[in-house]
């Protein structure tokens, strides 16, 4: 490869600059080939009354580079700020979080010494999306939204990245046990796009006895492909179980623009000291290398990277007693590591790579997929009301009716409490109440709705959101409550 290829660099705050400047050295000491340009963001732009903590003139940079490598950045607390990370990867449409995490036994103290994990966390939805609603007194909402196509492209990519990285399995991990429709999509779709990797063995785990396997028995797992929230606590919680966060860089992969990190934050208690670890910055150096074609100087650095953790010179954060050999700053760990570009380690697993690009199905183009046939067969309607038992207001409610409507259920928080038997729930102040045709199971009309909210608005009931009840097909599109 003759040509350079334009990166965006911010320094970040607190540490960042110090990491930065370190894993800027180590990577052009190697070879890559880059045409930096540099943009500001983070505490510095928040304080000049930006809430999202980047310029507008910076996203001309990230949109022409479409590669960013990002220093870590201070947040301020309160005030309406927005996450710049939450912010990037929704501009940029990076839907797929890339965190290797790996043990390096005996040079890192870890508990689980044969461990080589990567996490693949879908990255635009889910709970993710953000949509929430203070809807009573007494109750907050959160939707969580899971697509088929955001499903189809997280759960192909770790298929992809299993197979270019040598990977021999792909988990999952889910909840549909309990969330049957969302997480139970998120399996379905599993499932069909693994019958394509024939190559490569398939297997599914609930995620909470599954996070107790990963936690106890890391060795177990190879990729490991999970939504937005269950993806961004575990791959923490595996970071740590390394031995170090600090340790551990992240990528961020879009179809058009990607993100390269560390995992950890700004730590500006120990800005300016020369002692803060670059290694997870240098390892997100290393993926975004793999990313721009350039594996060859990736695989440089970090086998000279592994070297030097050999050769136990360490920074603070690592360093013990009886395993370490030199405890070194921030610039001398990076001269280290430069000094030792070409060589290999010799315990610890040399590390090869090649760039890979995922291909989309083309029998699943999303804008030309078939419709299934919908028709709405009821309507969820939930109220605010707190003056009395669930009892008193499904019969009060019995007899504010539309034409051609009956009332089949009351719940509250998700559990049925009318019509109920002789223990009555825990209530607070949040109700929903399920209308369907008094010709069980015939489809509704949006007039019968209509008239539903017009009536419970005449009997002086505080409507606040509703949600239609359809079939796709004939197959109910929506759940059935607890106890029912």
């Amino acid at each position: 490869m003759s040509e350079n290829t334009p990166i965006t660099v911010a320094y970040g705050d607190g540490i960042g600059p110090e990491i930065m400047i370190a894993t800027l050295d180590i990577i052009n000491a190697a070879g890559a080939k880059l045409d930096i340009e540099v943009i500001e963001i983070g505490e510095n732009v928040y304080n000049r009354g930006n809430d999202t903590g980047i310029e507008d003139s910076s996203w001309d940079s990230l949109l022409k580079t479409r590669v960013f490598l990002k220093a870590p950045i201070t947040t301020p607390q309160g005030g309406g700020f927005k996450s710049l990370n939450v912010t990037a990867r929704r501009t940029l449409g990076l839907y797929a979080n890339v965190r290797p995490c790996v043990s390096y036994n005996p040079y890192v103290q870890t508990k689980h010494p044969i461990m080589d994990v990567v996490i693949i966390r879908e990255n635009e939805e889910d709970l993710y999306a953000g949509i929430e609603h203070r809807q009573t007194d007494q109750v907050m909402q959160c939707l969580k939204l899971i697509s088929e196509p955001g499903s189809e492209k997280i759960i192909r990519y770790a298929f992809e990245y299993a197979r270019a990285n040598n990977r021999k399995k792909v988990t999952c991990f889910m909840k549909d046990n309990i969330m049957k429709l969302t997480d139970g999509l998120f399996h379905k779709v599993f499932d069909k796009v693994g019958e394509e990797y024939p190559d490569i063995e398939k297997e599914n785990w609930i995620v909470d006895i599954g996070a107790a396997k990963l936690a106890t028995s890391p060795e177990a797992f190879d990729v490991i492909v999970m939504e937005n929230l269950y993806g961004d606590i575990l791959s923490d919680v595996t970071a740590q179980m390394t031995g170090s966060v600090g340790l551990a860089g992240s990528a961020n992969i879009g179809d058009k623009c990607a993100m390269f990190e560390a995992i950890h934050g700004s730590a500006p208690r120990r800005a300016g000291q020369n002692s803060a670890n670059p290694s997870g910055l240098l390892l997100g150096a290393v993926m975004m290398l793999t990313h721009i074609d350039q594996p060859e100087i990736a695989a440089k650095v970090h086998n000279a990277w592994l070297k030097t953790l050999e050769d136990g010179i360490h920074t603070y954060d690592i360093f013990r007693e009886g395993v370490s050999k030199q405890k070194v700053g921030t610039k001398e760990f990076a001269k280290a590591v430069i000094e030792r570009l070409g060589q290999k380690p010799k315990e610890l697993k040399e590390v090869e790579y090649k760039r890979f690009d995922v291909k989309s199905n083309p029998a699943n183009d999303y804008r030309n997929i078939k419709k299934a046939k919908k028709e709405t067969v009821g309507v969820d309607i939930f109220i605010h009301w707190t003056e009395g038992t669930a009892g008193e207001l499904g019969e009060k409610l019995r007899n504010v009716l539309a034409e051609g409507l009956q009332m089949t259920m009351i719940s509250n928080r998700g559990t049925k409490v009318w019509p109920v038997g002789k223990v009555e729930p825990f209530c607070v102040d949040h109700w929903r109440c399920r209308y369907e045709s008094v010709k069980n199971g015939e489809p509704i009309t949006h007039n019968m709705i209509v008239e539903q909210l017009s009536k419970l608005h005449e009997a002086g009931y505080d409507f606040i959101k509703l949600e239609n009840l359809c079939t796709f097909d004939g197959v109910p599109g929506f759940s059935l409550t607890k106890g029912q």
